[in-house]
């Protein structure tokens, strides 16, 4: 019997999930950062037809200081959205609002590696509380 081999993507997700996994918790990282709400929407390529939308508030003392966000596509290759440096600058400046646009950056598809970007747009807005 052969092992079943993962596909591009899940191998992609799979080293993401290590990567944020072994990251320290915000509350570590950030003993100052007291309340962390997160907003985003999602939309597809070109951002203009809006794909979904989350809000919540973050539990500091479980999640992870590596901030990323899966792209919605499920057919994205070596995509996500990683807004870790935006928050780290954030609670740096002591900033109470942030928000911005995020392209990602993987393939469309298994079958458009290195031809066509995937191209969905987040757009976030996160609410910090010292």
């Amino acid at each position: 019997m052969h092992p079943q081999r993962i596909s591009a993507r899940a191998e992609y997700l799979q080293g993401e999930r290590e990567r944020i996994r072994v990251s320290a918790s915000l509350a570590e990282r950030f003993p100052g950062l007291k309340s962390l709400g997160v907003l985003l929407i999602y939309f597809g390529p070109g951002g203009l037809i809006r794909h979904s939308e989350i809000k919540y508030s973050v539990n500091l003392a479980f999640a992870k200081s590596m901030f990323c966000f899966n792209c919605p596509n499920d057919e994205c290759v070596g995509g996500s959205f990683d807004l870790s440096a935006e928050l780290a600058r954030a609670v740096a400046e002591r900033r109470a609002t942030v928000d911005g646009e995020v392209r990602c950056a993987g393939w469309q598809s298994k079958t458009t590696i290195d031809r066509i970007y995937c191209g969905y747009v987040l757009r976030y807005k996160l609410t910090l509380g010292f």
